[in-house]
């Protein structure tokens, strides 16, 4: 009788396999949680560029800027009678506070993405971009923006 010689791995093999994939994983799930609220980031800032884009067209018609409420994507703000061509991404908060003084007429606005670390700012007086850190998941409710619009800079550092 034959004696059949038996093909596998060893128990080793399996345990050095499965040890080699589990530092990989430790390595790369802190990567991939920093490149998502990075990109989260990108998207508030993106719709705050469009925001004060939208804001300048409208100044240039209407010789007045329009504040928009605490408003939360998905949402087109020209479908809400605030600013035409502005839309912002899923997650996104924004607001605009616009002012008339004296010295002009001016606005202060922000967004923030939900899952991101930072709200995003513009300051039209100054033609200022700001940003200031806030806690990732915690949902912005505008404050710094409304603080800005007080005369006092954004407390954050330029973009």
């Amino acid at each position: 009788m034959k004696i059949k010689k038996k093909k596998g791995f060893t128990i080793i093999e399996l345990l050095i396999v499965v040890s080699i994939i589990a530092i990989l994983a430790a390595i790369a799930i802190p990567q991939f949680s920093a490149y998502r609220i990075k990109g989260c980031n990108s998207a508030a800032q993106s719709d705050l560029k469009n925001i004060v884009t939208s804001e300048e067209a409208y100044f240039v018609d209407n010789q007045v800027y329009q504040a928009v409420g605490f408003v939360t994507g998905p949402a087109d703000l020209n479908t809400t009678d605030y600013l035409p061509g502005a839309k912002l991404s899923k997650n996104v908060t924004a607001k605009v506070i616009a002012t008339s003084t004296a010295g002009g007429t001016f606005y202060t606005s922000g967004t923030a993405h939900v899952q991101g670390d930072r709200v995003m700012a513009f300051e039209s007086e100054e033609g200022f971009f700001a940003f200031e850190p806030k806690t990732a998941g915690a949902v912005w409710d505008g404050a710094s923006v409304a603080a800005a619009t007080t005369g006092s800079d954004f407390a954050g550092t330029q973009m």
